[in-house]
């Protein structure tokens, strides 16, 4: 018999570990509250009473789904574990760090993922997007979601076990993100230092991507906005793997 490949044995368990926490997290109420409900009542906060066209809505309306739904699941995991003592059990189990939370960000990228499919079936009817940028949407989408998912494991890389100290730091990072990315107000109607912030933030390049695959008017070129998607993910995942090896002994 030939042995076995320890990559893709990892992964398996990364995937097995996806599986728990769609079945486990998709349906707990800071999830669906913060993952569904908030970004649902806060677009309909932006859009009720002004005169804007739908097609316009459209990347306020994706942009906010992506950053809220694929980050939302990520952040209950490692406090929700440390408190019910099931994270004992997974670290003794033959699988590294980086492949757990490898699983945890696929939970929070399918999650996001699916949300995104739905609102873009919804979508087609209404022939909002360019046809020739269909692919520059979709990669933009499945970076956007993966890169997110990524943030909300970073975010919950703080040694505790109490999910709504975890929930209070992310929607502390995440809630101005949304104010200085374009997703409401355009880049370039935002003050000096709006526009320089906002340069450092992934949400910014998910909203100009999909303004630019909707026809709209966008600031950075695509292939611009899709690597630093590419560079945020790279980040995300090494600060977030760091900072959970470092506090891992703490949960104990």
């Amino acid at each position: 018999m030939g042995k076995k490949n320890p990559i893709l044995s990892q992964f398996k368990s990364a995937c097995a570990i996806c599986r728990k926490d769609m079945f486990i997290y998709y349906l707990k109420a800071p999830v669906l509250i913060y993952g569904l409900l908030f970004p649902f009542f806060l677009f309909l906060a932006f859009a009720i009473g002004r005169d804007i066209s739908f097609e316009s809505l459209l990347p306020t309306v994706l942009g906010l789904s992506i950053f809220f739904t694929s980050s939302s699941v990520g952040p209950i995991i490692a406090p929700w574990e440390t408190r019910m003592r099931t994270l004992e059990k997974l670290i003794s189990c033959p699988i590294s760090l980086e492949f757990i939370l490898l699983g945890d960000i696929l939970a929070g990228f399918l999650y996001g993922m699916a949300v995104t499919l739905i609102l873009l079936i919804f979508f087609i009817p209404f022939s909002v997007f360019v046809m020739e940028n269909l692919f520059i949407l979709i990669l933009g989408i499945i970076l956007s979601n993966f890169c997110f998912s990524c943030l909300g494991i970073l975010l919950s890389s703080p040694a505790t076990d109490n999910p709504s100290n975890i929930m209070m730091l992310s929607y502390l990072v995440k809630f101005p993100l949304i104010f200085i990315s374009g997703v409401f107000l355009p880049i370039n109607k935002l003050p000096p230092l709006g526009r320089l912030i906002a340069k450092f933030s992934p949400l910014t390049y998910t909203v100009d991507l999909l303004r630019y695959s909707s026809g709209k008017d966008h600031i950075y070129p695509a292939a611009f906005c899709l690597i630093v998607l590419f560079i945020s993910i790279a980040v995300f995942l090494c600060i977030g793997i760091f900072l959970h090896r470092r506090n891992l002994p703490k949960r104990f």
